[in-house]
C-alpha cells in the first residue's frame, strides 16, 4: 500500500481522508493544502503523513497544491483539537477549521503580520486641501492629514473607516503600507495599590506559573478581578512569555482592551468577530510568532496560537456565551483548561458569580479557589430591597416604589439603571375585543411589537411583518400591547422624567460596531442619567454615578422547566446589582416581583450568592442532574412532525442496552416548531462521563447510517447548557 497523507477536511462528516503527496514539495503535520472533493476543491489541514492506506493508490485522488512551507498548526493545537473533536463528537475538519480565521481557510498566501498604516498619496492632500470629499471620506482625509495611521488607530478614532477607504484608495487619494509592529505602544501607567485579598491572589497564582494548576477567582461584582489579572499578566510579561485572556462577549472588548495597553504599556492583539478578517489573521499570526504578547478575544478566540504560553484568564468564566451552539460545539472555557494542561501554564477562572460546575470542581480539590470578598474604593455593598408588585397599580410594569427610587436617584444628579431582559416594545400584541394575538406563523410564538419600527419581530426566527391597522380575526382597532420590554420602559421613563437623558442599551441600538461604547461615551460622571437595558449591561462596565440599580421582571426565571434556570437568574441578579454603587457613594438594589417569599430570592438577597450556590448545588445532586451527571442531547429538526419522530425512534432503537444509562424521550423540544421546522430531542444521561462517552462514537455513526436521517437535521450536543 502506498504512503498517504491523512487530511482533516472543513466538512460535517465524522473521518479523515487519505489522498497522494502533491508532486512538488513536501507536506509536514500541521500545515495546509488544496485538495480536489468532489466536484469542489477544498482547504484541509494535514493530519498525518506517510499513513497507511486503506485503499489502493489507483482509488486516490493527489494533493493539488501545499499552501503552507512549514506547520501552520503546531503539535499541542493539534493534539488539542484532535482530542476537542472527539470530546464534543465534532468533524475533526470542523474542528480545525475552527482554529483558523477565515483569511486563513482559503487556498491563499498568509497575510504579512506587519502593522496595517494609510497615508495620504499627493492627490489625496490635494484632495483634503481642496475640502471637495463629504462625509466619512472627508473626515478620514482630515484624520490622515498629519501623517499615517495604523487600522488600529483608525478603528478607535472613526469606526467604519474602511468603506470610505477602500473608496479614497480606487480613486488614488489614499495609500496603504505595512510596518513592523512596535514592541510597545506607550510608557506603562503605575499600578494602584492592590487590597491583602488582591495581593494574596496574586502571589498565589503567580507562584504557579511555569505549571498547570486551575485556580478559580470567586470575586463579589467590583472586588477588582481585572487588577489581579494585570498585575499576573505584568508577570508574564517580565518572562518573556504570553497571555491569553478570554471575555464572553465583544462589547467587554474595547473597554478591556484600553485598560491593558494603558497599564502594561503594549500591543494587545484582538480577536473577536467583529474585526475585519485581515485583522483577524494577522492578530492570529502574530500570536503564532510569538511577536504578540497580550491577546485578547471572544470564544474562538481560545484556539490562538501560543508557542511562548504563560498564563490563560478567562473572564467571567460562568458565562453561557462560551458555548458554541451550533456546528462544532466546544466550551471555550473548557477548552482553556485543556489547553493550559497541554501548554503546562496555569490557568485564571474568574467570576463573580461562578458556574456550578466550577464550583463542584474546586469542592472537589481539582480547582484551587481564591475570595476577593471585599470592594476597593466602594464605601459598602449596596442595599437590596424586594419590592412586592401583588395589588400595586403599576406604570407599565413599574411600581410606584421603584419610579420613586428613580426620581429620588436623579433628583442627587446620580444615575440609575432599569434592568429589563426582555428588548421590544412589548412581547405580546392582543386584540381586547376578540382575545387575538400577533403570532409567529413559522414559530407558534408570540410576535414582539417594535413600536420604533412599526414591526412585529419573532426573537426566534426573524420573521417580521408590519403592525395591523385592526384585528385580523374581528375587524376592531382597539389593539394593545401586552407586557413590557426596553423600549416600552424607555419610552414611559422618558415621559416621567423629561428633563433626564434616557439611554436604552439592547440589541437594537447597539448593532452598529463601537455603538455600544458610543453610548456609554455620552455619560458624564458627574450628570444624572437613566439607562435601560438588558443583560449587555449586566457585566464589565464601570459607571462610578451610577447607585440604583432596578430590576424589573424576574419572576420569568422562578418557574422554568430549564434546570438552569435558578443558577441563571442568581448569577443575572448578582451580575445586575453588582453595576450599582461600584464607587466611593453607596448603592442601592430594588428588585420588584410578584414572588417575594420565593426560596431562591430569600436565599440570595439575605445571604448572598454563595449560599444559593450551595443550595443549588445540594439540589442538583440530591436528583442527579449536572455537574454530579453528564448529558448528551440528540436535536432533531424536519419539515415534518413525522420526519422527526421517525428518526428519534431509529436513533432510541439503535442506543446499546446499558443500565447505567438514563434516556428521556424521545419528546418534542421545549420550543417544537421554530423558523417553520418542528423539532424533537432525546436526552442521555449517566452518572459516570466515561459510561457515556465509551458509547458516543458508534452512535453517532450508527445514526449516519439511519435512512431517517438524511430527512431530518440533527445534531449531538455534548454537556448540553441549553435544552431548547
Amino acid at each position: 500500500m502506498p504512503a498517504v497523507l491523512r487530511v482533516a477536511l472543513p466538512v460535517p462528516l465524522p473521518g479523515l481522508f487519505d489522498y497522494l503527496p502533491p508532486t512538488v514539495g513536501a507536506a509536514c503535520v500541521g500545515s495546509r493544502v488544496l485538495v480536489p472533493f468532489g466536484r469542489h476543491k477544498l482547504v484541509g489541514m494535514v493530519v498525518a503523513i506517510d499513513a497507511e492506506a486503506a485503499v489502493g493508490s489507483s482509488r486516490l485522488k493527489q494533493v493539488l497544491r501545499l499552501l503552507d512551507d512549514g506547520a501552520l498548526l503546531d503539535p499541542e493545537l493539534m493534539q488539542t483539537l484532535a482530542w476537542a473533536a472527539d470530546y464534543w463528537l465534532g468533524a475533526p475538519g470542523e474542528a480545525y477549521a475552527n482554529a483558523l480565521p477565515l483569511a486563513l481557510r482559503e487556498a491563499k498566501p498568509l497575510p504579512p503580520i506587519g502593522d496595517e498604516y494609510w497615508s495620504l498619496s499627493g492627490a489625496g492632500r490635494s484632495a483634503h486641501d481642496a475640502g471637495s470629499r463629504r462625509g466619512g471620506s472627508k473626515a478620514l482625509l482630515g484624520l490622515l492629514a498629519a501623517g499615517a495611521l495604523s487600522a488600529q488607530d483608525l478603528s478607535e478614532r472613526q469606526p467604519g473607516w474602511r468603506e470610505a477607504a477602500r473608496r479614497l484608495a480606487a480613486a488614488g487619494l489614499l495609500e496603504r503600507s505595512e510596518r513592523p509592529p512596535p514592541d510597545r505602544s506607550s510608557p506603562p501607567s503605575l499600578a494602584p495599590q492592590l487590597s491583602d485579598e488582591q495581593q494574596q491572589a496574586v502571589v498565589t497564582v503567580g507562584a504557579s506559573l511555569g505549571q498547570y494548576q486551575p485556580f478559580l477567582l470567586d470575586g463579589v461584582t467590583g472586588s477588582g478581578k481585572t487588577e489581579v489579572y494585570l498585575a499576573l499578566i505584568e508577570q508574564v510579561l517580565a518572562q518573556g512569555r504570553q497571555a491569553l485572556l478570554l471575555v464572553p462577549e465583544i462589547g467587554l472588548a474595547p473597554q478591556t482592551v484600553r485598560r491593558l495597553r494603558e497599564r502594561l504599556g503594549v500591543i494587545v492583539e484582538v480577536l473577536h468577530s467583529n474585526l475585519s478578517e485581515g485583522d483577524r489573521a494577522r492578530a492570529w499570526l502574530r500570536a503564532r510568532a510569538g511577536s504578540a504578547r497580550v491577546i485578547l478575544g471572544t470564544r474562538s478566540a481560545v484556539f490562538t496560537p501560543l508557542p511562548q504560553a504563560g498564563l490563560i484568564i478567562v473572564d467571567e468564566e460562568h458565562d453561557s456565551a462560551y458555548k458554541q451552539q451550533e456546528g462544532f460545539r466546544y466550551h471555550a472555557r473548557d477548552l482553556a483548561l485543556v489547553r493550559a494542561r497541554a501548554l503546562g501554564v496555569p490557568v485564571l477562572l474568574g467570576s463573580g458569580t461562578p458556574s456550578l460546575e466550577s464550583l463542584a470542581n474546586a469542592e472537589a480539590g481539582r480547582y484551587r479557589t481564591l475570595h476577593l470578598r471585599a470592594r476597593p474604593g466602594a464605601i459598602r455593598p449596596p442595599q437590596v430591597q424586594i419590592i412586592d408588585m401583588r395589588a400595586q397599580r403599576l406604570e407599565h410594569g413599574m411600581s410606584p416604589a421603584l419610579l420613586g427610587a428613580v426620581a429620588d436617584t436623579v433628583a442627587r444628579g446620580e444615575q440609575a439603571l432599569v434592568f429589563r431582559n426582555r428588548r421590544g416594545y412589548a412581547p405580546v400584541l392582543l386584540c381586547h375585543a376578540c382575545g387575538w394575538h400577533a403570532g409567529c406563523p413559522r414559530c407558534d410564538r408570540p410576535l414582539t411589537l417594535h413600536a420604533g419600527r412599526r414591526q412585529l419581530i419573532c426573537h426566534h426566527c426573524d420573521y417580521r411583518q408590519r403592525v395591523p391597522a385592526a384585528c385580523p380575526t374581528c375587524g376592531a382597532g382597539d389593539l394593545k400591547p401586552q407586557g413590557q420590554g426596553t423600549e416600552r420602559l424607555e419610552e414611559a421613563l422618558l415621559a416621567q422624567f423629561p428633563q433626564v437623558p434616557v439611554l436604552r442599551v439592547d440589541r437594537e441600538t447597539t448593532r452598529r460596531r463601537d455603538a455600544f461604547e458610543q453610548l456609554l461615551a455620552t455619560l458624564r460622571d458627574d450628570q444624572p442619567a437613566i439607562l435601560v437595558g438588558t443583560q449587555m449591561l449586566a457585566k464589565g462596565h464601570d459607571l462610578p454615578n451610577l447607585t440604583l440599580v432596578a430590576i424589573v421582571g424576574v419572576d420569568e426565571g422562578l418557574h422554568s422547566i430549564d434546570f438552569r434556570a435558578g443558577e441563571r437568574l442568581a448569577q443575572l441578579v448578582v451580575q445586575v446589582a453588582g453595576r450599582a454603587g461600584r464607587a466611593r457613594k453607596p448603592g442601592r438594589v430594588v428588585l420588584q416581583t410578584h414572588q417575594p417569599e420565593h426560596p431562591l430570592l430569600r436565599s440570595l438577597l439575605a445571604h448572598g450568592y454563595a449560599a444559593a450556590a450551595r443550595e443549588l448545588l445540594a439540589e442538583r445532586r440530591l436528583i442527579q442532574l449536572p455537574p454530579y451527571s453528564y448529558q448528551v442531547l440528540l436535536r432533531a429538526e424536519a419539515p415534518q412532525r413525522e420526519q422527526v419522530d421517525a428518526f428519534l425512534a431509529a436513533a432510541h432503537a439503535a442506543l446499546p442496552v446499558n443500565a447505567q444509562l438514563q434516556i428521556a424521550g424521545p419528546m418534542s423540544a421545549p420550543m417544537p416548531l421554530r423558523a417553520g421546522r418542528h423539532r424533537g430531542q432525546l436526552l442521555l444521561e449517566a452518572a459516570s462521563r466515561r459510561t457515556l462517552h465509551g458509547m458516543l462514537r458508534s452512535w453517532q455513526l450508527a445514526l449516519i447510517a439511519l435512512p431517517s436521517a438524511r430527512k431530518v437535521r440533527w445534531s449531538l450536543d455534548v454537556d448540553p447548557i441549553d435544552l431548547y
